[in-house]
């Protein structure tokens, strides 16, 4: 799979169709008043696990398989402060055998503040290898 950097259709909130609402709280803030940069990851983790996990908390993976991250980048665009709720939204780029990249971007409105990428392998629990995806899985990741 090819790593690719977020581009500008990626930053236009007509790209995606998967969205996560996160509230930002006061704890998010660094000392200059702005959400911290580390933060944002953890937003990107809100979006990915309402877009991969039922809202019982199961894997869509399905069987004994697990997520595990091979990579993840981001860009920070404009500052992001509080008080407010963010929308992450999430689509899929490209799917392999056994791994997926999803492309993300934080927005309020029309806004992007943020643009991410992560490259999502899927692992036999046991072994800890890479798994080829269930047909059930793949077949919902196309639908993303």
């Amino acid at each position: 799979m090819n790593a690719k950097r977020a581009t500008a259709c990626d930053t236009e909130r007509g790209a995606y169709r998967f969205f996560t609402p996160v509230t930002l709280r006061y704890g998010d803030t660094d000392r200059q008043g702005h959400v911290n940069n580390a933060v944002y990851c953890t937003l990107y983790e809100s979006g990915r696990v309402d877009f991969l996990f039922t809202g019982e908390g199961e894997s869509l993976a399905g069987g004994d398989t697990a997520f595990v991250i091979a990579a993840i980048s981001l860009d920070y665009l404009q500052e992001l402060n509080f008080p407010g709720t963010v929308e992450v939204a999430s689509k899929i780029f490209s799917l392999g055998k056994s791994s997926f990249e999803v492309g993300q971007a934080i927005f309020i409105g029309e806004t992007c503040f943020s643009s991410a990428r992560s490259v999502i392998v899927v692992i036999d629990e046991q072994s800890k290898k890479p798994s080829p995806m269930q047909p059930q899985f793949r077949k919902h990741l196309e639908s993303l």
